[in-house]
């Protein structure tokens, strides 16, 4: 894993001396080694089983991301990794070994106790879609008309995974129908029309679907949202609605390395968001892209400190579709859709044939409270600082308990929805 150090200007912030641009570019450091493998291993974070599962199952959805951006360079990238990997992780309990080694690879299990890993998934699953959590997840494996599907693999699947595999029955109109509704059903209506229409030639089809709108900590005045320029670039600018809050208390860092500004803002249900503002409108994001991985995120949430802050950043909704297969190809899983050795679910020669994910984000006003709960351990600052994510900007949302990556989107242009 690499070794990355954010780097915190607080301390000259607080100095009236100095003006915020100028003290941008000093830095005092946080104490180095505190993301090497062996301070991982000493983390009390990473004892429990279900948050090692969690740090593979991200670590899948941070290399997820990353295929998928590099394919839209610029467009905007909505992910919810986890329902993408939850149908892959229920995959792996129809493979034999050769192809089991393949995806137990690309989740991260090699380094799991591998006979734990669909029991603490099932701990997992029920801990981040709780109802506090406020994420509408949907996971399903759909497989092809009369495929005779092994009883073992079915039981297994529907206790881990909490879903049966769905087979097609042949009628177009009929399965498209079938497969929407329950899309809806699981996301309690807010994911509707998963399908336009069922692909041709299904062997096996993974699915995942999620929606989440969060809820802040505290909540934005609709009255402070007004129409403000989000720079594309630097020679041109569009007219988005912006939200703000004068008064903010939000958790800050700045990462010289990266050259960007990383903030975090709690929602409601124990998740949070993290955002990383590149310092150029031109920057390119891919080092800050390269450099995510659920162990480098979790050792900036211990590093960030609590400040005030003029707050500004778009009101967000957010829809995705993606066909996934070929991304998924291009992250040395090829084989399963070529020659996979899938015999503990069917006798039948079978492979995965289409990968269909749908995603729904919303970030706007709405809050918990009406004003900021005061913090005892807010850096004293003599003035704020300043948070405009009013240039393309990156960000992470992600379970506090676990720290599982529930949602991960590269925002280049607010108004593409």
């Amino acid at each position: 894993m690499q070794t990355l150090i954010v780097l915190l200007w607080l301390g000259l912030l607080a100095s009236p001396s100095r003006s915020q641009d100028s003290a941008t570019e000093q830095d005092s450091a946080v104490p180095e080694g505190a993301n090497t493998e062996a301070a991982e291993e000493e983390d009390p974070f990473y004892k429990s089983a279900t948050n090692k599962l969690a740090a593979a199952v991200s670590n899948f959805g941070y290399d997820l991301y990353r295929q998928q951006s590099s394919k839209t360079p610029t467009a905007n990238v909505l992910l919810s990794p986890f329902s993408v990997a939850t149908a892959l992780s229920g995959l792996l309990l129809g493979a034999g070994q050769r192809t089991e080694d393949l995806i137990s690879r690309a989740l991260f299990y090699d380094l799991l106790n591998k006979a734990d890993v669909h029991t603490t998934y099932k701990e997992l699953l029920a801990s981040v879609t709780a109802p506090e959590k406020g994420l509408r997840s949907a996971s399903r494996i759909v497989v092809e008309r009369k495929l005779r599907m092994k009883l073992g693999f079915v039981n297994q699947l529907e206790k881990s995974y909490g879903a049966r595999p769905r087979m097609l029955t042949g009628n177009a109109q009929a399965d498209l129908q079938e497969i929407n509704n329950w899309v809806q059903q699981q996301t309690k209506g807010k994911v509707v029309k998963f399908l336009k229409e069922v692909p041709r030639g299904i062997s096996i089809f993974l699915l995942g679907a999620a929606y989440f709108k969060g809820q802040w900590g505290t909540k934005f005045d609709t009255a402070k949202t007004t129409l403000r320029d989000f720079h594309l670039d630097e020679d041109r600018s569009v007219k988005v609605p912006m939200m703000s809050d004068p008064k903010a208390i939000l958790r800050y860092g700045f990462d010289s390395e990266l050259s960007c500004k990383i903030a975090q803002l709690p929602l409601t249900g124990g998740i949070s968001a993290m955002f990383f503002l590149p310092q150029k409108v031109t920057q390119n994001m891919t080092l800050i892209e390269d450099s995510l991985t659920s162990e480098f995120v979790h050792d900036i949430d211990k590093e960030l400190k609590t400040v005030p802050a003029v707050l500004s950043m778009p009101r967000l909704k957010l829809s995705s579709e993606e066909a996934l297969s070929s991304t998924l190809q291009e992250m040395r899983l090829q084989p399963l859709f070529t020659a996979p050795d899938f015999s503990k679910i069917s006798p039948k020669s079978t492979k995965l044939s289409h990968v269909q994910h749908k995603a729904v984000l919303e970030l706007n006003e709405d809050g918990a409270r009406a004003t900021q709960t005061p913090v005892e351990n807010a850096a004293r600052l003599t003035f704020p600082i300043d948070y405009h994510l009013d240039k393309p900007f990156l960000f992470v949302l992600r379970d506090d308990t676990t720290g599982t990556l529930l949602f991960i989107g590269k925002v280049l242009d607010p108004r593409s929805t």
